[in-house]
């Protein structure tokens, strides 16, 4: 089956869907053992969440680049997942979805959440022909995910390390079979005709 240019991957179950993050272990330590993410992680600010592993591999260097040593699954709701798709905008313009330029950045002024499509990676963190979503949430989309939409926090930095070191020691079929399961994620289109870029 032919891989779709822009294709959401992702784990998740029933009712959640996991997204990755990375952060100083200031911030990451306390959100793995609440559970939630703490009263110091900025709700005011831009965040953007990752439901695919290798692609936030690709971001932090395998937790190795400074801010961004300590890596999340974030287990967050479905609904919560929706929600953001449905108030978001593409994070650039793109002729032919946006009117105009004016009314992209009269929209994206407004959303809560952006979206950018970037090639995915693979071990090698090398990109792939077909592109990975990536959400920035902000505002209302950000506190509702730190105080919402989060199920649960579980610490890969472990993880992350051992693959890399497969990855290094030229092992990458036992690096990719140490992946998280990920999946294509269907979802209504309406929910993404508008993000489509």
């Amino acid at each position: 089956m032919e891989q779709q240019q822009r294709e959401i991957r992702a784990a998740y179950a029933d009712s959640t869907i996991t997204v990755y993050q990375a952060y100083a272990p200031g911030i990451g330590l306390p959100a793995i053992q609440e559970g939630r993410f703490p009263a110091a992680w900025k709700r005011d600010r831009m965040t953007w969440i990752k439901p695919s592993f290798l692609w936030m591999m690709y971001r932090c260097g395998w937790g190795a680049k400074q801010g961004q040593e300590t890596v999340l699954a974030v287990e967050i709701s479905r609904d919560g997942f929706k929600w953001a798709l449905r108030h978001a905008c593409l994070s650039s313009y793109v002729r032919g979805v946006h009117p105009d330029r004016a009314a992209w950045q009269r929209q994206l002024k407004r959303a809560p959440a952006r979206v950018q499509w970037d090639p995915e990676r693979d071990l090698r963190r090398r990109p792939l022909p077909y592109r990975s979503l990536q959400l920035g949430l902000c505002g209302e989309a950000a506190r509702r995910y730190a105080d919402e939409w989060t199920v649960s926090i579980r610490d890969v930095t472990p993880l992350a390390h051992e693959i890399h070191a497969l990855v290094n020691g030229g092992d990458l079929d036992s690096a990719a079979r140490r992946l998280p399961q990920e999946r294509p994620y269907h979802i209504q289109e309406d929910l993404l005709a508008h993000l489509r870029g």
